[in-house]
């Protein structure tokens, strides 16, 4: 499978550009994209999942809008006949298989997109084997034991894979994290998202995911206990660092985030990103280069480490009592 590994770009300059007579630095810019587009090697993408509305997305973006040429879905498996043909006719995806199976030996990459994450491992594992790159949407998975057995495998296969919420994998989060490297010391930190803690795609999995994530990429992993305090839907987690910080995590139901900290010099500040977001942004960019290149954008123990507090949020959603975070 050495070949489906090897997703190297050969990108077309040289002759190629010194031929060509360029009036401007747009048109040099737009040049030099449209050589590398043209010799980018095809990537066909197959995915398993189709209850998401992602998955009609992914379509939309690689197969209609085209954001990136070369790159298509070919293929699509739903959890049922109805949610496949829906996402096919959204996304122009052009075949939907009835046994995810099908799809291994004619595909180069594979998204799986389960709403529940305890799916999500199984459905990749032989195509992980087949050496096929993978991108698994947020959550990774349902059990840090299984996300490690199954990183392992990834890793003797030589399989690329990752996995990351796109709230947290984003130029905002990122621009986020710059500006708290600029500021004084940090007493606590408070950010506010939806989360469905009795969700049956996961309770604190499903959106807690994109809650959590960003905090650890913003002021680090090291978080060493939390504690859960609910009232029923409502509630409030809290979040021990290694190095004493403290964060505090309220689930809303309205689908936004923000984001305060507060100093010793400003008192409580908003983060707000400064910056933009590309089109397409650099999730979709980094798994995209991922699949070319084989380069992973997130470490291995990242992902476990997000999911080990995850894991432990949800045992504390039923005990209300402060659980150790352990990988």
């Amino acid at each position: 499978m050495k070949s489906r590994r090897s997703f190297i770009k050969t990108i077309g300059t040289g002759a190629a550009l010194s031929s060509v007579a360029l009036s401007s630095p747009t048109a040099f810019a737009s040049q030099v994209l449209s050589e590398k587009d043209k010799n980018q090697k095809r990537i066909r993408i197959g995915i398993i999942g189709a209850e998401n509305s992602h998955t009609a997305g992914y379509g939309k973006m690689f197969n209609t809008d085209k954001k990136f040429p070369g790159v298509e879905v070919l293929y699509v498996w739903g959890e049922t006949d109805e949610f496949a043909k829906k996402a096919a006719e959204k996304g122009n995806i052009p075949n939907i298989v009835k046994d995810p199976g099908e799809m291994l030996g004619k595909i180069d990459a594979l998204i799986v997109d389960h709403r529940h994450a305890k799916y999500h491992l199984e459905a990749a594992t032989p195509f992980v084997k087949e050496g096929i790159p993978t991108f698994i949407d947020k959550p990774f998975c349902y059990r840090v034991d299984e996300g490690k057995e199954f990183l392992a495998m990834a890793r003797k296969y030589g399989t690329p894979v990752t996995s990351y919420s796109s709230v947290a994998h984003s130029n905002g989060t990122y621009d986020m994290k710059k500006q708290v490297e600029s500021m004084g010391k940090i007493n606590q930190v408070v950010r506010y998202g939806p989360v469905e803690v009795d969700s049956k795609y996961g309770g604190i999995f499903f959106y807690g995911v994109h809650l959590l994530q960003p905090v650890m990429n913003i002021f680090g992993e090291d978080i060493e206990r939390v504690r859960v305090t609910r009232v029923g839907q409502k509630g409030s987690a809290s979040l021990i660092f290694k190095n004493g910080l403290f964060a505090t995590l309220i689930f809303k139901k309205a689908y936004d985030w923000e984001t305060f900290v507060e100093t010793e010099e400003d008192g409580l500040v908003e983060l707000k990103s400064h910056v933009e977001e590309p089109d397409p942004g650099i999730n979709y960019v980094d798994m995209v280069e991922m699949f070319r290149t084989g380069k992973e954008p997130r470490t291995h123990e990242s992902i476990l480490k997000c999911v080990a507090v995850l894991e432990a949020l949800e045992k504390s959603v039923d005990s209300q009592k402060w659980v150790e975070v352990s990988v």
